[in-house]
This record gives C-alpha cells, sequence and structure tokens, in this order.
C-alpha cells in the first residue's frame, strides 16, 4: 500500500513508519524537522511541512491507500494540537479525495468497559480531570473526524509505554477492553496498520490495550 504518516517523528508516529517500510509499504513521512526521523529504508519518502497549510499537505496524501496520524499533544500544555492539525489534514485529504484516515485519540475519550471494577473506574475518572484540556482537545479532533468525508478510524489507547512490539494486545471496536491499563506505543502502531483495510473499524472508536 502507499501510506502517509504523519507525527512521524513521535514515539507512535516512528513505530508507524519502521513496521510499514518493513511489511513493505511505501511511506511518505510527514515532519516538522527531517533530523528527528531516525527510520531510514527503501519505500520511505520524507515530506516537510508544518501542517499549517491543507494546500501544502496536499501532495503529501494525493493517491495514498490510507494516511495514519500520530499527531497528538506531548504535553498538557499543548492542548489543541490534535483538534487544530486534523482539520488541516481533513481539509487536505478532502481536496485530494483520499478516503482512509486513522488517528490517535484516547481511552478516556470513548466509553468505558462495563466490566471495569472500582480501582480501573476512579483510574479513568482521576486521569480525566487531571488531563481535561488534552481530552477536550481529542473529542474536538474526533467530532471533526465525524463530520468528514473520511473513512475514519480512531484508535483509543490507555497509558503508553515504550516496549517492544508483541502484536499480543485486546481490541474493542466502540468500546474499551475490560481492565485494560497498558499499551506499547509499537503494538499501537502494529494495531492501526492492521485496521488499515479492516472495514469493520471504518467510522468507529477502537479501545486498545493488553
Amino acid at each position: 500500500m502507499k501510506l502517509t504518516v504523519l507525527g512521524a517523528t513521535g514515539g507512535i508516529g516512528q513505530e508507524i513508519v519502521r513496521q510499514a517500510l518493513g511489511s513493505g509499504h511505501q511511506v511518505t513521512a510527514v515532519v516538522r524537522d527531517p533530523a528527528r526521523l531516525t527510520v531510514t529504508g527503501a519505500g520511505l519518502e520524507v515530506f516537510r511541512t508544518d501542517l499549517t497549510d491543507p494546500e501544502a499537505l496536499r501532495p503529501a496524501v494525493a493517491g495514498r491507500d490510507a494516511v495514519l496520524s500520530g499527531l497528538g499533544a506531548r504535553r498538557r500544555k499543548d492542548a489543541g494540537v490534535a483538534s487544530r492539525l486534523t482539520r488541516t489534514v481533513l481539509g487536505a485529504m478532502e481536496a485530494e479525495q483520499t478516503r482512509r484516515l486513522l488517528v490517535v485519540s484516547a481511552s478516556p475519550v470513548g466509553p468505558a468497559s462495563a466490566e471495569d471494577g472500582f480501582v480501573d473506574r476512579a483510574m479513568r475518572g482521576m486521569i480525566s480531570s487531571l488531563l481535561k484540556d488534552v481530552y477536550a482537545d481529542l473529542r474536538e479532533m474526533e467530532a471533526a473526524l465525524a463530520a468528514s468525508a473520511t473513512d475514519w478510524t480512531t484508535v483509543r489507547p490507555p497509558r503508553l509505554q515504550d516496549k517492544p512490539v508483541t502484536g499480543s494486545y485486546r481490541t474493542a471496536v466502540g468500546g474499551f477492553p475490560a481492565r485494560g491499563r497498558f499499551i506499547g506505543r509499537a503494538d499501537v502502531a502494529h494495531a492501526m496498520l492492521a485496521m488499515t483495510d479492516d472495514p469493520a473499524t471504518v467510522k468507529q472508536g477502537v479501545g486498545i490495550a493488553y
């Protein structure tokens, strides 16, 4: 497949690029600073832009089978970046009639598992309160996706870890795995690539956890 990866220098973004290249896909990595992209390989194109202008992004998404985004706030003070940059992406994709888009959101944005106990519910409430601005930004991003013409999927992980890819995790379309507390960034990337051509995930939020 021909894939475009946004936020390609981030933890999840670099893993998407690395794993996609390893699977033989053609990858366009969209970055602000090419020096921060440590992944190399045949089939990789690096496209430099700051995602402020949909017109500037159009060549990077034109003719692609899917766009995968690891964009999001890295710190609390970055709240607002996900919805703002995603609107740029949507503008470029709709102009080029590129349909498939997968983005990273977060587990508190979607529904909790009905099987969660007191500890999991308490942790979810505490984290939601602490990072309320970040999650408000992600909810705004998801609303923009729902109103768009794209075939979107939002992937909603819990607390992220730096771990090697395992390929062993649980997913829940429209929900969240019971007592799911952690997931590695590499496995989020693995799941996003697996969902790219999965029609069951189109226009759905998907919870993912170990």
